[in-house]
């Protein structure tokens, strides 16, 4: 299983915070996942999760890149961060 969890401005775009995922029979990495999310839920998705400065982090550890995944983990998707 995969716990997905949408934050800020993308969970507000996606209408969504968070998904439950089975654990797929062949393995799983993040780009594909996110490729997964966006085809299965359409252009909307595509438009959020695509973005270039979108921030991931699994296991609560930002990624800067691909990475396997594995049974239990926990990806997020954050917005880029801004301040002041």
């Amino acid at each position: 299983m995969l716990n997905v969890l949408f934050f800020a401005r993308v969970r507000e775009q996606l209408g969504r915070a968070s998904l439950e995922l089975s654990w797929p029979e062949e393995g799983l990495d993040l780009d594909t996942l996110q490729e997964q999310l966006c085809c299965e839920h359409g252009d909307g998705w595509r438009e959020v999760l695509a973005q270039d400065n979108i921030i991931r982090a699994v296991n609560q550890v930002v990624v800067a890149g691909n990475t396997d995944l594995h049974d239990g983990d926990e990806v997020a998707f954050f917005p880029p961060v801004t301040g002041g």
